[in-house]
């Protein structure tokens, strides 16, 4: 089994879409995470966030990746 570890929280979709796809370019899987409806109802994600998950073992370059593109959290 795989663990997944949360390794970012964005207020918005899309900007887990953008991380998502710099990571995915990096060769690490990226799932996201939001109780949004999928996407249909995005009002939800506010109340938890949009969440990025890897695998345990890509955390630590997931993290760096994302504070060089979006600044530290």
């Amino acid at each position: 089994m795989t663990m997944l570890t949360k390794v970012r929280t964005f207020l918005y979709r899309h900007e887990a879409e953008m991380a998502k796809e710099l990571l995915e370019k990096e060769g690490i899987e990226v799932l996201i995470s939001s109780d949004d409806h999928g996407g249909i109802r995005p009002s939800l994600a506010y109340a938890g966030g949009v969440d990025l998950l890897v695998k345990k073992e890509d955390a630590s370059q997931a993290k760096e990746l994302l504070n060089n593109a979006f600044g530290e959290t």
